[in-house]
Parts: structure tokens; C-alpha cells; sequence
């Protein structure tokens, strides 16, 4: 599998893709991204492709929130 590399022109632009992304996994498992990464960090879930995907673009979307939050906290 080749890993592929997307460039956004802003980190809420990344956000609103990873947003995405997250929002229709959690419609086909019918699993909120949250509780699956809870399940995912206990070793509930398998270490498949779509999981490890699913569990990386949470770990972006929770990295973008922060940074964005941190933006706005020092811009107020």
C-alpha cells in the first residue's frame, strides 16, 4: 500500500476533510469515532487497514482541534 500525502491551504480546511472522513466511517460502522478509538487504544478492534486509517485520522482531527483552539485562545 502506497501512503499518500494531501496538502491543505489551512488547518481548518484539514479539519473540515478530516471531518468528513471521520463523519461517513462513523455512518458505515454506525460508531462514533470517539468510542471507536476508545476500543481501537484498549485493542478491542483489529489492526486492519480501514481501523488503523479510521484511528490516524482521528489522531489528526484531535491534533488539528487543539491547534486551532490554541490559535484562537491567543488571538482573543
Amino acid at each position: 500500500m502506497r501512503k499518500q500525502t494531501i496538502q491543505y491551504s489551512s488547518s481548518l480546511d484539514a479539519l473540515i476533510e478530516v471531518t468528513k472522513r471521520l463523519s461517513l466511517l462513523e455512518k458505515q460502522y454506525n460508531l462514533a469515532s470517539e468510542e471507536f478509538y476508545y476500543q481501537y487504544s484498549q485493542g478491542q478492534m483489529t489492526d486492519d487497514v480501514a481501523c488503523v486509517e479510521w484511528a490516524n485520522d482521528y489522531q489528526h482531527y484531535i491534533h488539528l482541534r487543539q491547534a486551532l483552539n490554541a490559535k484562537l485562545k491567543n488571538a482573543a
